[in-house]
């Protein structure tokens, strides 16, 4: 476990799974609230935080506010193409018929990560080959800025180097600025996807501790 003043980072347990699912939505919308902008946005943690938590939960760390809440959290894989073919078969199937796959060009935000959450093989990208390893991290805004998402990025980056993962990457909008800067204290650099255009970043790092970005 890692503490920071009155929180601990420490391992996801089941009944933190309808936290999950409000951080994700209360974060999800360049880090600020998704309800305003989304018809049902529970298509977001059915996306981007629920699969993680059900497919590895070894890699799923809370934020707890010393009350048992979680308040945040990182989630991710260590082998993002097998875990793309995991939410395949063994993730989309439980939530397809609640969030069907848009037909043709989507026109709305729903029906975008929609489209997101029926093809995982998008998260299979040859340009990340060398960050095997994938993370998504989130913080309910009261949380953020007083070094809890530095706790939770090194204790998830340990967890990686005990399973021997040699990188890491991420995605994320690049209108999201405050997490760039975040990232960027944090030793990630950016990746250039051709195949993502101009609203998409991919950072990446090694899961090495940094003494620079450490502690």
């Amino acid at each position: 476990m890692t503490s920071t003043a009155t929180a601990t980072v420490r391992p996801y347990r089941p009944e933190d799974a309808a936290a999950l699912d409000d951080i994700c939505v209360r974060t999800g919308h360049n880090g600020r609230d998704s309800r305003p902008h989304y018809t049902d946005p529970g298509v977001l943690p059915a996306t981007f935080a629920a699969p993680y938590a059900h497919l590895e939960p070894g890699l799923a760390f809370v934020l707890d506010d010393g009350a048992g809440q979680a308040v945040g959290y990182v989630l991710g894989t260590a082998d993002t193409p097998r875990f793309a073919a995991d939410f395949r078969t063994r993730w989309l199937p439980g939530v397809a018929d609640r969030y069907p796959a848009p037909v043709g060009t989507p026109n709305s935000p729903d029906a975008v990560i929609a489209g997101l959450l029926h093809h995982p093989e998008r998260m299979v990208v040859p340009e990340l080959a060398a960050y095997p390893a994938h993370l998504h991290i989130d913080l309910l805004p009261e949380w953020q800025g007083r070094g809890h998402g530095r706790a939770l990025m090194h204790t998830f980056l340990r967890a990686l180097r005990e399973q021997e993962v040699p990188a890491v990457h991420l995605v994320m909008t690049a209108a999201n600025t405050p997490a760039r800067a975040f990232y960027d204290r944090l030793g990630f650099h950016a990746i250039d996807v051709p195949s993502f255009g101009a609203d998409t970043a991919a950072l990446g790092r090694t899961t090495e501790a940094d003494p620079k970005t450490s502690g």
